[in-house]
């Protein structure tokens, strides 16, 4: 798991310590990767918040944006979805 977001390194590292994240956490100021998954809302300089669960294809398996990114439950259940596949 990792974290993209449009804000600069150091504002990040300081999210990473106060959320005390164990996970990367990277800075997409160039808005590059926000505009090429779909996700950048140009008026604004910001992205949506987003979710995407990536298969190790490089597949996407799973998006949620909006509110529905806030809340882990949908990326957990297709985290799990795929665990399952490659179990058989």
């Amino acid at each position: 798991m990792l974290a993209i977001s449009t804000d600069f390194g150091a504002t990040l590292a300081h999210w990473k310590k106060e959320l005390n994240a164990s996970y990367p956490m990277l800075s997409d100021h160039m808005r590059t990767v926000s505009e090429q998954y779909g996700v950048l809302i140009k008026q604004l300089g910001l992205s949506n918040r987003a979710t995407f669960v990536i298969d190790k294809d490089g597949k996407i398996v799973n998006i949620q944006e909006g509110n529905e990114a806030i809340d882990p439950t949908g990326a957990d259940e297709a985290c799990s979805r795929l665990a399952h596949r490659k179990s058989q």
